[in-house]
């Protein structure tokens, strides 16, 4: 439909998870990831639709005819002024494409029953069978082991290629999310951490109020804290807003809606990131690992060994056409035999018709065809090979120049060399994100430490700063630039443990192991289907 219908706005389920649970829900329930995975399903069809040409093709045709026609000649039909004349046919045949050989073999079946009302007729009615078996076998073109099956083949691998582009699309869509939940907790760590110094502000404001009414304090001291009350409920309004669309982001790309609602139900974080860590592998470990289980490097060699099959392909049309076709058939006739006479006795007579010629008593006076019988009698006398034919021909074709399928060939040797180059190019870009992978991951773990640090020296310094101003050594201005340390410390210490573990994912990702750190068992599945009648 052009639009859909939303029984509800929004889905006020909430359901609190881990990172893991929010990945598993996300991969059933994400409908643009669930349309990425119907393209091996789709691309499946192409293989059984390959495989389709070597399925027999079955064929029959039965039908009645009748032809009432005037007589042209006294002679033609003595006893009628029209020649009526009456056919059957049923006819059957069955052929099939050799897998192997690339050869078509067929054998057709048919059968013809004619009768009519005309006396010239020998045999009426006449039933004539006729079994015709033939074989048409490339020799150079479209010839070779198997080369019936290439095209099978290309849509095998188009298949493992979607499969490839799916555990892609799967990698990039669990880093999403892994980004999309922390990037949650993120935001509402800073609201803490913006609430927490508006309500320092707060108070400040109220403490200076009292001072200024008691004529202990300077009015200024006032103004400054009132400013930066201020500043600190901007913030706030600003990191509720982030709060907000992070939450809007993480609860749409997981998409958990059984509600029906526009908005699906919120997801809430159980997770905080954690800061602990261990040695980082060596960059030629991550280098193995990404060679190994990147789905998106596996993807594109895969679109190299389907480059190498056209190429194949294209090499083979290169060469001339030249083709045998062998055919041998046999027929029968049986039906109805007459003897037929004539005005004078025939050398061959070998009956006798009392309307015949006079011919001495115990003599024959007209001719008699062996074929006697019903059909029974022409299906058997089929297989006595007495009435047969055959035929063998070689048939020669070659374009002078050749122009097209040597384009062909050109244009399929420069996209398998593009494919290489591009996988090359590929290898280069994954290189690159495993190393800065790596080096984020280095830079994130030191300010784990250096924040945490930061965070504890700028709190240290602010409750000193608070004992020095309640004794007046101290500014407002003074304990407003601490407090505003602290808050600067604080954030940068969130935005350092959030940032470990999204380089954690960024590795994971880079590596392609991103799956397997959260127990997904992917696995490229052989698409290759083998039903009975492509097996010869």
């Amino acid at each position: 439909m052009a639009r859909d219908y939303f029984p509800l706005i929004e889905d006020n389920q909430q359901q609190k998870l881990s990172l893991k649970e929010t990945i598993y829900l996300a991969l059933q329930n994400n409908p643009g990831l669930q349309s990425v995975s119907l393209d091996p399903v789709a691309a499946t069809e192409s293989v059984k639709s390959a495989n389709a040409v070597f399925d027999p093709q079955l064929s029959s045709q039965v039908d009645v005819e009748k032809e009432v026609t005037p007589v042209s000649s006294p002679f033609q039909n003595p006893n009628s002024i029209t020649n009526v004349a009456k056919f059957y046919d049923w006819n059957f045949g069955i052929s099939k494409v050799l897998s192997a050989s690339n050869a078509t073999l067929g054998i057709t079946f048919n059968n013809d029953r004619a009768l009519t009302n005309s006396g010239f007729s020998p045999v009426n009615p006449v039933y004539t069978p006729t079994m015709v078996m033939s074989l048409s076998q490339p020799l150079l073109q479209n010839f070779g082991w198997q080369f019936a099956t290439i095209n099978v083949r290309l849509a095998e691998s188009a298949q493992r290629s979607s499969q490839w582009n799916y555990a892609s699309s799967v990698n990039d869509f669990v880093q999403r999310i892994g980004n999309d939940y922390w990037g949650v907790v993120q935001a509402g760590e800073n609201l803490q951490v913006a609430q927490s110094a508006l309500k320092f502000n707060t108070d400040l404001v109220r403490v200076n109020r009292e001072n200024v009414r008691l004529g202990m304090m300077a009015g200024v001291n006032l103004a400054e804290a009132l400013s930066a009350a201020a500043t600190a409920r901007a913030n706030v309004s600003a990191a509720k807003a982030g709060l907000e669309i992070a939450r809007t982001t993480l609860r749409q790309d997981v998409a958990a809606n059984h509600a029906g609602a526009m908005l699906a139900a919120e997801i809430e974080p159980l997770q905080r990131p954690d800061t602990r860590y261990g040695p980082i592998e060596p960059d030629s470990d991550a280098f193995k690992q990404m060679l190994e289980y990147s789905p998106a490097l596996a993807g594109l060699r895969e679109a190299i060994r389907s480059a190498l099959i056209q190429v194949k392909y294209a090499e083979n049309q290169t060469l001339p056409q030249l083709n045998l076709g062998v055919q041998f058939g046999v027929t029968s006739v049986a039906g109805n035999s007459k003897c037929t006479t004539s005005g004078t006795v025939p050398a061959f007579a070998n009956c006798f018709s009392p309307s015949g010629p006079t011919v001495p008593p115990g003599s024959d006076n007209g001719a008699l065809l062996p074929f006697g019988g019903d059909y029974g009698t022409a299906l058997n006398g089929l297989f006595d090979f007495k009435f047969y034919d055959y035929a063998a021909v070689l048939g020669f074709s070659m374009p002078l120049d050749n122009a097209a399928p040597k384009a062909a060939l050109a244009q399929a040797h420069v996209a398998y060399d593009q494919s290489r180059l591009q996988y090359r190019q590929a290898l280069y870009q994954a290189v690159l994100q495993v190393k800065s992978a790596l080096a984020n991951l280095t830079a994130y773990q030191e300010q784990v430490d250096a924040t945490a640090e930061a965070t504890n020296y700028a709190q240290k310094s602010l409750h000193d700063t608070e004992a020095q101003y309640r004794v007046g050594t101290a500014t407002t201005n003074t304990l407003l630039q601490f407090q505003s340390n602290l808050v600067t410390a604080q954030g940068n210490e969130v935005q350092a443990d959030v940032g470990l573990e999204n380089a954690r994912l960024a590795l994971w990702h880079a590596e392609g192991t991103l799956l397997g750190q959260f127990n997904i068992d992917f696995q490229v599945q052989n698409p290759r289907q083998s039903p009975w009648y492509s097996r010869f």
